[in-house]
């Protein structure tokens, strides 16, 4: 299922008060690459800290062991999803591996206007709509360093069937294609040095100087 056509201007959002506009950091890459270990150790970063905001994304699909509701997912029904994707509460939204995922609309552009970057943890669909809403957005792919490797930290999980696992991987060569779409790649082999290169690429693309080296 593809995403809803948005109807908001594509246009770089203006921050208040004639300050610097403010951009949409999207994070993407197949399902096992550490994207989201990758998203939360940035954020924990103290060089970013009041610099980038993430933004909660909604899902249908079960929380897992240690996710606070409201603070990693917003956790919804299918029903209630559904019914906000009518009323256009998406800013995205993607049907992945039978669950709804989708990014709240009204929070990342209250954001964007205050001037704050939002950084967004999400698939590869998803990212081509907010790439074709926000061109000027900064889009980072992550990959793991081999399908070998991405098999052996999807199967780590203890999460996956044999048929989910054979989905996951399927759709990770697919959308490892569109990593060439990206501002930047970053290969996930080692977490610390994949997490320094991701900040260094976001701080030198939002003009962020790195007073903590001085």
């Amino acid at each position: 299922m593809s995403s809803k056509p948005l109807r908001h201007s594509a246009q770089p959002v203006e921050a208040e008060e004639s300050g610097p506009l403010a951009k949409i950091v999207v994070i993407s890459g197949p399902s096992g690459c550490g994207k989201t270990t990758l998203h939360k150790a940035l954020l924990a970063s103290p060089l970013l800290r009041g610099k980038l905001v993430k933004s909660i994304s909604a899902t249908t699909r079960k929380k897992r062991p240690g996710e606070r509701p409201g603070k990693d997912y917003l956790f919804l029904s299918t029903k209630m999803f559904e019914g906000r994707i009518k009323k256009g509460y998406f800013l995205e939204w993607e049907k992945v591996f039978d669950h709804y995922y989708g990014t709240p609309k009204e929070e990342a552009l209250e954001l964007l206007k205050k001037g704050v970057n939002v950084l967004l943890c999400i698939d590869v669909k998803g990212a081509k709509t907010v790439a074709q809403e926000f061109p000027q957005a900064l889009k980072i792919f992550i990959k793991a360093p081999s399908l070998k490797i991405l098999e052996s930290r999807l199967k780590s999980r203890g999460s996956e069937s044999k048929e989910s696992l054979g989905l996951r991987l399927k759709v990770a060569r697919r959308e490892l294609k569109e990593a060439k779409h990206y501002d930047h790649v970053v290969i996930n082999a080692d977490l610390n040095k994949a997490l320094g290169k991701l900040q260094q690429i976001v701080c030198h693309e939002l003009g962020i100087v790195n007073s903590l080296s001085h």
